[in-house]
């Protein structure tokens, strides 16, 4: 065997160790702060337009909208943010330290006349991490209650905003989507005259469709009139760029009974699934 062929396998086996070796000693679920797939690059990169999430095929094409609400209120510090939320009288406390929730709140009352809550009972919802919001998230929600009342909805019925992380998550590393409580899943809007538009029994997904067309384009086609409201709501919440990211049953079926509504700090993209 010549002496160039060992050299040359010995190096092909260093490589392949590199490549295939977990990184010694890192957490399981970890993300870096406000990191996500499509955040602003540096100077010398190039901005994303498209997001392929893990396991998917096709990228998802993102719009890009500087200055928009969205990226307005991801870039508050906690004392700015609190200060809106006075400022817009909306009912809050302040919750303890929470791993992974760079401004944590609780919400006391009604946020631009729409209630946001879990179906846990009422003596419970004042300590299940389900109902802890991030401030950011809160600016998010009063804008897209101007939507909801143009609807008669005075309540929203969420699976969870805050899903805690795991115990080995940092407390001084903030999280995004749900361990950083800085997304929602909807799963049913109530009316004030006692009607419901459950998202699973009245969406109607349909895997890869397209959500919103030009002056609401194609809705009219949709199954029934709550289908129809549903999706009007969700084209409204996307063309006033205040959640970064929202997925609906059209996008897969671990959606098929709830709209994910998410703020992301740091990016100025949008998508809607």
């Amino acid at each position: 065997m010549s002496l160039p062929f060992v050299t040359t396998a010995a190096l092909g086996l260093v490589v392949l160790g590199a490549t295939v070796q977990p990184r010694p000693g890192a957490p399981p679920h970890r993300a870096k702060p406000h990191a996500a797939p499509g955040a602003r690059p540096g100077p010398k990169a190039r901005r994303p337009t498209t997001l392929r999430p893990a396991g998917r095929s096709q990228s998802i094409p993102l719009k890009h909208s500087p200055g928009a609400r969205a990226e307005a209120y991801g870039a508050l510090e906690a004392e700015e943010c609190l200060a809106e939320l006075r400022d817009r009288h909306i009912p809050f406390v302040r919750e303890a330290p929470k791993r992974g929730v760079k401004i944590p709140v609780r919400l006391t009352g009604k946020v631009a006349g729409v209630l946001y809550r879990t179906d846990f009972p009422d003596a419970e919802r004042a300590s299940v991490p389900w109902e802890v919001f991030d401030c950011r998230l809160v600016l998010s929600l009063d804008d897209f209650g101007e939507s909801l009342r143009a609807h008669s909805i005075s309540e929203v019925r969420i699976f969870s905003a805050w899903r805690p992380p795991a115990k080995t998550w940092p407390m001084d590393e903030w999280g995004r989507r749900h361990e950083g409580a800085l997304a929602i899943d909807v799963r049913e809007l109530r009316k004030d005259t006692g009607e419901v538009l459950n998202v699973l029994d009245h969406f109607h997904g349909r895997l890869g469709a397209t959500q919103c067309g030009p002056n609401g384009q194609g809705l009219q086609s949709l199954a029934s009139p709550a289908d129809r409201e549903l999706h009007e709501i969700v084209c409204a919440a996307a063309d006033a760029h205040i959640f970064n990211s929202i997925l609906t049953p059209n996008y897969n079926l671990a959606h098929k009974n709830h709209f994910h509504l998410e703020l992301t700090p740091d990016v100025d993209w949008f998508m809607l699934r």
